[in-house]
């Protein structure tokens, strides 16, 4: 089956290259945005990826009700739109609630469903009717044969531009592991992949009042990701990740995202001569 692809800023995702979308966990502030989205395109630039800045306006799913959630629905939008202008980077940021697709849509280059809300339908109807690229992240209790049913919804909406992440599967509690053969049959779907490498690395609640996790497992599952087959990568950053509000223990820190493209790169290039030879 032909894959979809689609044109971002000036490269394709789905096309057989290396996607990457990356950047903090929440929009602490601008000035986070900008550094984060400048480093990571300098580093994409000189390996000839594409490159998209995510950031979250607003944590909505945090463990603790007093955790930081973000700057909220207005002034994220105004960041974003600023980091977009002064970078020059398309944008992926999530919603949580039907009515921030709209305004969300206005400034944003895919719109992103987070895990826990991948089946809710008006979420879904309303993210698609944007016309927007959707990236619907795989819930952590979801076989991946039945994502196509979110999809589904997306396309019964009037849009077909859909791309689906893997971001681990809930075994017992505090725990997620990766079932590799999952992103083979979401491949079969015919729309482009992405792996959620930190996320995958998460510990949900697994300090109590907040997840924990080891970013150093991003490493690893990336590669393996890589050698079955994937279209991007999905990483959160950040300078300092000890000091990040939010998801600090699985981000990975800025300043080895070079050696973590290098990596996933190398193998996935590998990846698809064979991933090629499959197809024929």
């Amino acid at each position: 089956m032909s894959k979809k692809k689609y044109y971002i800023n000036g490269k394709f995702i789905g096309d057989g290259s290396l996607a990457v979308i990356a950047g903090p966990c929440s929009l602490e502030n601008l000035e986070l945005g900008i550094r984060v989205a400048k480093t990571m395109k300098y580093l994409c630039d000189e390996r000839g990826l594409l490159y998209i800045f995510k950031a979250s306006f607003d944590k909505a799913n945090r463990t603790s009700v007093h955790a930081w959630r973000g700057p909220g629905l207005e002034k994220g939008i105004e960041q974003l739109a600023e980091i977009k202008t002064i970078v020059d980077v398309p944008i992926l940021t999530d919603i949580h609630e039907s009515y921030q697709a709209q305004p969300v849509g206005e400034v944003v280059d895919v719109i992103q469903i987070p895990a826990f809300l991948c089946r809710q339908t008006d979420l879904l109807v309303a993210a698609a009717k944007t016309g927007k690229i959707i990236n619907i992240k795989k819930a952590q209790f979801l076989a991946p044969e039945d994502m196509i049913y979110a999809v589904a919804k997306c396309r019964e909406a009037g849009n077909d531009n859909v791309i689906i992440c893997e971001r681990g599967t809930s075994m017992g509690y505090h725990r997620l592991v990766v079932d590799m053969t999952g992103l083979h049959t979401m491949s079969d779907f015919g729309y482009p992949i992405i792996f959620d490498a930190t996320h995958s690395a998460q510990q949900p609640g697994g300090l109590g009042g907040a997840s924990g996790g080891n970013y150093k497992l991003a490493f690893p599952l990336s590669r393996a990701a890589a050698a079955v087959g994937i279209d991007g990568v999905f990483a959160e950053t950040h300078p300092n990740p000890k000091e990040a509000l939010s998801d600090g223990p699985n981000m990975i820190p800025l300043d080895q995202m070079g050696k973590f493209l290098d990596e996933v790169l190398a193998i996935h290039n590998t990846a698809q001569k064979f991933l090629g030879e499959e197809a024929n």
